[in-house]
């Protein structure tokens, strides 16, 4: 069934076009039209792709719960493989309808940051009923350097008191797996199932081998080097997560020159650890000049998910077009996580997830009034 969305300005997540139809067909975009085709849901201001937020801990840390029901961490050990975020994601979290109301209709919800691995991510939809429903692709594996896996020593299993102790554990079960590998694959083609790796090791192997990405909580200049390092030694494919307190930007004209994406913030949070003692929004100019392909986060709960557009306004300030900062938070956080032929623009074939707003969304008193989740109507002011 066709429905048209009467847009005076859409961003369509590469462009901008003036006065026109976005032509919905049952969950996806037909494309642009100067005539309406169906029936005509509304006319609006602007209209702009739905919003992602490429790394979150929303349903774990959840709005309204004490922080000891928390599950972003899990304590058993330092290195943990198995761990699926999606298993400790709950959809009746309100901060999921709080960011459906403001266009962030997708997460890529990850395990937090107290262990040096802490298992695989899930990126969900906000609206769905159930967190089977909600799972729509994985993106890699969490992993933290810096000052978190150090600060877990009371933890239970092995732990770091330091980072060099960190990338010690790391180093030693990277080096024992692709050890265990290589003997595997000495082994006759019928035997190879036989292999000796255990669970958490075949997740480590997919990670050595290049199938699985490593997406690593990082901040300062020091452990993004650190970072680089093991990506030599093992030949990782990994991306670089927060980067909050780079302050100059040799860093990422080196990562843009190994194509590592950078998947940046929360800009609006409070620095409140000495491993952000560098952190503003005018750093965002290193990011933005040095050409490195980049995203940007919430990283909810420490900044809510809602405010996931708001935060381009510092961008903005270091000379993103309006266009470009839609991208931001559209376009480029879907192709950092993979979704770039689904989701991030409102091109023919893609998702129809769609944000109608009353105004220009850069000015404060503009809002959503009306929200399609992949066709359906998922919010009306």
């Amino acid at each position: 069934m066709r429905t048209s969305i009467r847009a005076r300005t859409l961003y369509t997540g590469r462009s901008v076009v003036r006065d026109t139809f976005l032509i919905l067909n049952g969950n996806k975009v037909e494309g642009l039209s100067k005539v309406k085709k169906g029936k005509v849901a509304g006319e609006f201001a602007v209209v702009t792709p739905a919003f992602i937020d490429p790394h979150s801990h929303i349903g774990m840390f959840r709005a309204g719960e004490p922080a000891a029901e928390a599950e972003g961490n899990e304590q058993m050990d330092s290195l943990l493989a198995l761990p699926d975020a999606l298993d400790s994601v709950q959809m009746d979290d309100t901060a999921f309808r709080d960011a459906v109301e403001l266009g962030v209709l997708y997460s890529c919800v990850v395990p937090g940051s107290g262990n040096i691995i802490g298992g695989r991510s899930a990126v969900i939809r906000h609206c769905a009923k159930n967190t089977n429903d909600a799972l729509i692709a994985r993106a890699g594996v969490k992993a933290a350097f810096g000052y978190n896996p150090m600060s877990t020593v009371e933890w239970k299993g092995k732990r770091p008191s330091t980072r060099m102790g960190a990338a010690a554990i790391l180093r030693g079960k990277l080096v024992e797996v692709k050890q265990k590998m290589e003997k595997r694959a000495k082994l006759p083609a019928k035997k190879k199932h036989e292999g000796p790796l255990s669970a958490e090791e075949e997740v480590l192997a997919r990670i050595l081998d290049r199938k699985e990405r490593l997406r690593v909580h990082v901040h300062k200049i020091d452990d993004i080097a650190m970072l680089l390092r093991i990506v030599d030694e093992f030949k990782l494919k990994v991306t670089v997560e927060h980067a909050s307190d780079v302050h100059e930007p040799a860093i990422y004209r080196e990562l843009k020159r190994r194509r590592i994406p950078v998947v940046y913030g929360p800009v609006d949070a409070f620095s409140y650890k000495v491993e952000l003692k560098h952190e503003e929004w005018r750093h965002v100019r290193h990011l933005i000049e040095s050409g490195v392909e980049y995203g940007l986060m919430t990283d909810h709960p420490v900044c809510a998910a809602r405010q996931l557009f708001y935060q381009t306004r510092w961008f903005t300030r270091c000379g993103l077009s309006k266009q470009e900062a839609i991208e931001l938070v559209t376009r480029r956080n879907a192709e950092i996580l993979g979704l770039g032929k689904t989701l991030g623009t409102l091109e023919p074939g893609k998702w129809a997830s769609v944000v109608c707003w009353n105004g220009d969304p850069f000015d404060v008193t503009s809002y959503p009034v009306a929200v399609y989740g992949e066709g359906k109507i998922v919010f009306a002011e």
